[in-house]
């Protein structure tokens, strides 16, 4: 799986709003290459997997909440790649009654089940994952590992990303993606081609991803981010957004997750309905996956007594 090549097919999508419009829609089915490697995950962790082998290292090591996307991605693709996975996750209560934990929390017990070695830590100590003193007491518990960055960007993320676009996409005026670590979006700028638009919809609230981004690009293309559509911020939502979702899963049969592709295509269809794209444009939006997290979600929205995601 991480030694192939894989493209993925361009959806076109058909809803109302574009009616009258001279606008075409086209969703680029990421979503579909696997399970849990699904989207960015399998395109940022394929080049981190192939560099652990080749460097022989004891198990791949990396960061994420108890819902996270990245982290049950980490395990299922060291199984698949017969490497070992260590997951150091936010939150130390989560790993007093572990039996417990994996009984209400779908992520982490994929994970598990996958082979991750689960380490909970405090949330304090959490913020520490980038130092170097920090990252030097893991290697004195757990040996030789290899990093990966929570999230999973890096130069090889970024090289994998680069893989989304092909020669298929040539045609396409405005290349849509979800940001969080700006990984994605890095790798779209690099291989877009010279007058695609890229922009992409920040899932966090602040301006240092432009610096993130700026650190991972090599060719000054056509980017903007268009930060009008994060809900307030990471894993913030209302219950427009969770509508929006479920009705664009019922006119398409697309499910989109509320972190992160239901933002960037909520914004989209905003930005149409608003005249943003010229006449006569082809859009693509990446779906990157992720929906995996819906469940964890949905038990939120069960607690408050509000709508849920449809799966």
């Amino acid at each position: 799986m991480f030694n192939s090549q894989i493209e993925t097919e361009n959806q076109e999508i058909h809803l109302s709003i574009l009616n009258g419009k001279n606008i075409r829609l086209f969703v680029k089915r990421e979503d579909l290459i696997h399970p849990f490697v699904s989207g960015n995950k399998f395109r940022k962790l394929k080049y981190n997997i192939q560099e652990a082998l080749r460097q022989r290292k004891d198990a791949v090591l990396t960061f994420g909440g108890a819902f996270s996307n990245h982290i049950v991605a980490t395990a299922v693709a060291g199984n698949i790649a017969g490497v070992k996975t260590i997951g150091v996750i936010r939150g130390d209560e989560l790993g007093v009654n572990l039996e417990k934990t994996l009984a209400q929390n779908s992520t982490l017990k994929e994970a598990h089940k996958n082979g991750m070695q689960l380490h909970f830590i405090t949330r304090e100590a959490y913020r520490n994952k980038t130092e170097p003193s920090f990252i030097e007491t893991l290697e004195l518990e757990f040996g030789d590992f290899y990093l990966v960055p929570e999230g999973g960007t890096n130069e090889l993320a970024v090289k994998g990303c680069e893989e989304i676009l092909t020669d298929l996409e040539r045609d396409f005026n405005y290349i849509c993606s979800a940001v969080g670590t700006g990984g994605t979006i890095s790798g779209l700028i690099n291989s877009a081609s010279f007058g695609q638009k890229i922009l992409g919809f920040p899932a966090l609230k602040g301006d240092f991803l432009s610096k993130e981004i700026q650190h991972f690009i090599y060719q000054n293309k056509n980017w903007k981010l268009i930060d009008e559509y994060h809900f307030g911020g990471y894993a913030k939502y209302n219950s427009e957004l969770i509508s929006f979702i479920n009705q664009f899963k019922k006119e398409t049969d697309i499910q989109l997750d509320p972190i992160y592709t239901g933002k960037m295509l909520f914004g989209i269809v905003d930005l149409i309905k608003k005249n943003y794209f010229s006449e006569n444009s082809n859009i693509l939006a990446i779906h990157t996956g992720g929906i995996q997290g819906i469940e964890g979600f949905n038990q939120k929205l069960t607690k408050k007594n509000q709508e849920l995601i449809h799966i």
